[in-house]
């Protein structure tokens, strides 16, 4: 098998993890939380594509798509007892019998391997690339992209650090710690190391970031989450960012601030890093055919993401893009649920 490409999806593209017994039980009989409910069917499209005119330089890849229903991407090993019922979080389980299945079926003979996801896939990717790369042999290519799953720890509006306290109960709750990277674990708080920020400079594994500088999920529930803005004085920005006033545009320009300068060391110093950072309010963008390669695909420098891609893991050239701040990239699709 010449070429193989690998990619964890999600069912909503977004990272959800409910808290308490009961949203747990209820998460866990909905298709965020068992296969059982999935669709049959999924279509693939963009970096998916099997057309070679939509998707030019992975169209004749063998891929795979990862079932995400573990609300931990992919990493949890605990289980939750309330005293009456057990929930169990087998993420970490689900993820090493997936790769082992698929080792005789033709990834343990790959000559060329791209682990990929996007939301929670994409968080996955950051948690999973070496030990993916360390599970091929030693003479396969392998990289990483990670697509909307740059999660920042970032302050909240009403200055909480919402998404940390989150994730430091999901870490706990899944028991996660045990498959953080040791050598973050060993220098910061084991929460904070589930932040692709700090875990990204122990990866050793070439990577690639695709994100928004505005990602959608990180605006609605990192920086603007609902409970920090009871009155709704943002709903109308969070629906149309022409809408935004001026106080609210200098608040997600110091947001895309904080992503940049989270991403500096990577952006001047990684050698076999690529880097595809637009100014478009969306989240998740490889998987969509209309922002991955079409005519009016977004593009940085009149290129699109598939071509940054396809530069940066055939190593082509250079491939590390910054857009210009909101509202200045008129090639932007704003895809706001």
């Amino acid at each position: 098998m010449e070429v193989y490409l690998l990619i964890i999806c999600t069912e909503d593209s977004v990272l959800e993890q409910a808290t308490g017994f009961c949203n747990l039980r209820e998460r866990a009989n909905t298709r965020r939380g068992s296969t059982l409910y999935m669709s049959k069917m999924e279509v693939f499209s963009g970096i998916l594509s099997n057309n070679a005119s939509r998707n030019p330089d992975f169209y004749n890849w063998n891929r795979v798509k990862l079932r995400y229903c573990d609300g931990a991407s992919f990493a949890g090993n605990s289980n939750y007892d309330n005293g009456t019922s057990v929930l169990y979080f087998r993420g970490q389980k689900i993820w090493e019998a997936i790769i082992h299945d698929l080792l005789p079926k033709g990834l343990g003979s790959a000559r060329k391997a791209l682990l990929s996801g996007c939301s929670a896939g994409g968080l996955a990717t950051f948690l999973h690339c070496d030990n993916f790369a360390r599970i091929l042999p030693a003479n396969t290519i392998v990289k990483c992209l990670s697509d909307a799953g740059f999660f920042m720890d970032e302050i909240d509006i009403t200055f909480n650090h919402t998404m940390r306290s989150f994730y430091k109960e999901l870490v706990q709750l899944q028991g996660i710690e045990q498959n953080l990277n040791d050598n973050c674990t060993s220098s910061l708080f084991q929460e904070l190391c589930i932040f692709p920020q700090y875990a990204l400079k122990y990866i050793k594994t070439p990577f690639f970031i695709l994100n928004s500088a505005y990602d959608v999920y990180q605006f609605h529930n990192i920086l603007v989450p609902t409970k920090a803005d009871p009155p709704g004085l943002w709903s109308r920005c969070k629906r149309n960012p022409a809408a935004c006033n001026p106080n609210q545009i200098t608040i997600l320009q110091g947001f895309r601030r904080d992503m940049l300068a989270a991403l500096r060391w990577f952006l001047y110093f990684s050698r076999r890093g690529g880097m595809y950072i637009n100014s478009c309010f969306a989240h998740c963008q490889s998987e969509s055919q209309d922002t991955w390669f079409a005519d009016d695909s977004p593009r940085m420098h009149n290129k699109t993401i598939a071509e940054a891609v396809g530069d940066w893991y055939f190593s082509r050239r250079i491939s590390k893009t910054v857009d210009c701040p909101y509202p200045c990239d008129t090639t932007c699709h704003n895809l706001i649920p």
